[in-house]
Formats: C-alpha cells, sequence, structure tokens
C-alpha cells in the first residue's frame, strides 16, 4: 500500500527532517503515528499523499510515485489535515459536487455517519462550529471508501463524546481492503482504536509493531519499586509504572503513553530489547 525506502527530506537542507527513514504501511490496519510536537507527523503524511516531495529516496502509494499524484491514485486516496476548510455551502450540496471524484463513494454510509455524530445534512457547511465541520469531513472522508485514508490530528477540536464516537465510526468502516493512518499527539485518543503503531523520532520511524505482538513481549504494570527486569519505569504517586519482558507470554493492554515515553527518551534497555524482538512490520528501532 505505501512504500518509503531511504526518504530524505528537510524544509532547509542545512536541518534535514528525516534521514533514511524506511515504512511500510499494508491494507487491513488501522495504524497511530505517534510522535512529539515538531517530529514531522504531518509532513511524514505529506509526502505520503504527495503534498511533500523528497530531497532522496522514494515514497510510493498505491505502487505509484506518490509525487506524481496520478488521477487513479488520487482517487483511492483521502487526506483530510489537522486544519479544514468547508465552503459556505450545504452539507448536501457538497456531497452533490464532490463525491463523484471517488468512484466507491457511499452514500448511505455518508447518511449513517452523519446521523451518529449529530451533523444536519441540511447545514450550512461554514455556519458550523469548527467542531462540527471536523466531523462532517470525517464522515465525508471515510464514506470516500478509498483504499488509504489519510487523518492528521482528526481529534483536535473535538469533544469527549464526539471522540468515542469517531473510534467506534472509524474502527467499523475498516475492512481488508483498506489502509487509515491516524496522526495525533494526544495518545490517548488512540485507545482501542488502532492495531498498529508507528513511532517517529529523531529523523526516523523508531518503532512500526502490531499491538498484538507488543502485548505478547512486553508487560506494563503499576508497581510500588522496579526491579532489574524493568526495562522503562516512570514514578508515579503510587508507585512506578513500568515496561518488562513479558515471561508468561499471556498478552495484557498496551499502555501506548508509557511506551511512547519509553521510546523518545530513547531507554537504552527497551532500545535493546526492541532491536532483539522479531515483529511482523518494519522497522523497529
Amino acid at each position: 500500500m505505501v512504500r518509503i525506502r531511504n526518504l530524505h527530506f528537510g524544509y532547509s537542507r542545512k536541518r534535514p527532517l528525516f534521514q533514511n527513514l524506511n515504512l511500510t504501511l499494508e491494507r487491513g490496519h488501522i495504524y497511530g503515528l505517534l510522535g512529539k510536537n515538531g517530529a514531522g507527523k504531518s509532513t511524514l503524511l505529506k509526502n505520503i499523499v504527495g503534498l511533500a516531495f523528497p530531497q532522496a529516496g522514494t515514497c510510493e502509494v498505491l505502487g505509484q510515485p506518490a509525487g506524481k499524484r496520478l488521477p487513479a491514485v488520487l482517487a483511492d486516496l483521502f487526506f483530510l489535515p489537522e486544519e479544514v476548510y468547508v465552503p459556505a455551502v450545504t452539507a448536501a450540496n457538497f456531497v452533490a459536487h464532490t463525491a463523484g471524484f471517488y468512484p466507491k463513494f457511499d452514500h448511505q454510509a455518508l447518511n449513517h455517519y452523519l446521523s451518529e455524530f449529530e451533523v444536519p445534512n441540511e447545514a450550512v457547511l461554514n455556519k458550523l462550529s469548527f467542531g462540527q465541520q471536523k466531523k462532517f469531513m470525517i464522515a465525508f472522508a471515510l464514506a470516500a471508501n478509498t483504499s488509504l485514508l489519510v487523518l492528521d490530528e482528526p481529534t483536535n477540536g473535538l469533544d469527549i463524546p464526539s471522540k468515542v464516537q469517531f473510534r467506534k465510526i472509524v474502527a467499523s468502516a475498516l475492512t481488508e481492503e483498506r489502509c487509515v493512518v491516524v496522526s495525533t499527539h494526544q495518545v490517548r485518543d488512540l485507545d482501542s482504536l488502532i492495531d498498529s503503531v508507528l513511532v517517529l523520532h529523531g529523523q526516523r520511524v523508531v518503532l512500526n509493531a502490531d499491538l498484538g505482538e507488543l502485548a505478547e513481549r512486553l508487560r506494563f504494570a503499576s508497581v510500588s519499586e522496579p526491579d532489574e527486569t524493568a526495562l522503562y519505569s516512570e514514578s508515579s504517586l503510587l508507585g512506578s509504572h513500568v515496561i518488562q519482558p513479558n515471561r508468561g507470554g499471556v498478552p495484557g493492554r498496551v499502555d501506548l503513553e508509557l511506551l511512547f515515553n519509553a521510546l523518545v527518551s530513547e531507554a537504552p534497555a527497551l532500545t535493546e530489547y526492541l532491536t532483539q524482538t522479531q515483529f511482523s512490520h518494519e522497522p523497529v528501532l
């Protein structure tokens, strides 16, 4: 679906944002893209959808160079940026003039998503609140039914009930033929939604792993005092939160926030453990 090899990119050649970045994304997954502010999450997404161009290396989408933005690729790709723009037309009018660009657009699904989000179909879009505009565009993006769906910070501007609805709706829209990429700096917004996690740090993707495999190999726990088995630990009011090797092999819950903190702090024990661990995705540290 998406294949990036040895990508170099920077808005200034003196300050590269990515160096030798490699990434493979497959159909049938919802990927969560995590990274600190300034790590380049939005820029990576723009490279994937052909709105930014690598200085070296390759980025292919659906077997074609992303930067060429071929009509056949654009008809099967939808990118929703963090800041949405909506014209001064009704939702129905927007759909009538825009849905035709997407051959697999599902009008019935759109009506269902709008109903779930409580967005009126007859409303003039630019008169809606920012949160309502965002929900309309998320619904439209899902209804476009493209093979690749890229969402940049989609939960920004949504209230808590809408975030819950967002997770349910996106999860229900996944099929074996679709690949969904969701970037966010709000790690908890991805809980119970994604099945694979990407972490962008230090000019490259340092983790691309299936959550199920992480749950089998790592144990996330709260303890009074971390012992020598801890690959990473964080102090809390009630003790410490730790990441340990999962010796028992019984999968548990992956604490995405703790894992992210460990990776961006470059915890040496965790880095070494993950480097030695085989995952179905690539790369891992």
